[in-house]
Formats: structure tokens, sequence, C-alpha cells
């Protein structure tokens, strides 16, 4: 059986999984306030790393960091749909896949955390 999605030339085939990404994207900000939260954070992360003018090295840790947050809610995100998409009646195993999803993107938000200390309190410090 061939699927849609298997369709079509390379171009019209990549075409249509790229809308697919920003149709996702376009989602999470319409329903998901973590994103949004997300997407203002690295934001202001960003605007915070040109103004200590940090290393292209450390730019780099802090726009992975940020990213690899992002692409976590965003997997979270989808988690919950699946999961809602099988039942939306209270289940233990429906809460389970749901919390160690949520718990991913806590953990990934802890490490972000730590990481642009690392990078950003000894510029703060400095221009003291």
């Amino acid at each position: 059986m061939k699927r849609r999605k298997d369709e079509g030339s390379f171009f019209t085939k990549y075409f249509r999984s790229f809308k697919h990404g920003v149709d996702g994207i376009v989602y999470s900000i319409e329903k998901e306030i973590n994103i949004i939260v997300i997407m203002l954070l690295t934001i202001i992360a960003l605007v915070v790393s040109f103004l200590l003018n940090i290393s292209q090295t450390e730019l780099c840790l802090v726009v992975i960091s940020m990213g690899a947050m992002m692409a976590a809610e965003l997997i979270n995100c989808a988690i919950e749909a699946a999961v809602d998409l099988v039942t939306l009646e209270t289940n233990e195993l429906a809460k389970i896949s749901k919390d160690c999803a949520g718990a991913a993107t806590m953990i990934l938000v802890f490490v972000n955390m730590f990481i642009l200390g690392i990078i950003f309190v000894p510029k703060i410090i400095e221009l003291f």
C-alpha cells in the first residue's frame, strides 16, 4: 500500500514534509502556551547573548540548548495529542506517557538554565 507521503517527486515530498513541520509549529503557537514562553525566552537569550558579546562557541551552545528545549516541547505536544487520540478518559498509562514527556522537557529546561548560567553569569559579573 502506497502512502500519500510517498507520492510525487522529490521536491513535492520535501515540500509536503516541510509544510507539515510548519503546520506543527503554527498549531503549537496557537494552542500551547509553553511554546510561546520558550520562544520568548529564546529571543531574550539571543538578545542577551549579543549584548554580552559572547563567543561564537557560546552562541552555538545557546542556540542548540534553546532549540533542543523547543523540540522537546513539540515532541511533548505530539505525545499528548497521540495519547488523547487513543483515550480522553483517565488512564494510568496515558498519565505516565504524558508525565514522562513533560519530564523530558523539564529536564531540558534545567540543563538549559545551567548552560545559560555558565555562559551569562561570568559575563554579567564582569560588567560590575
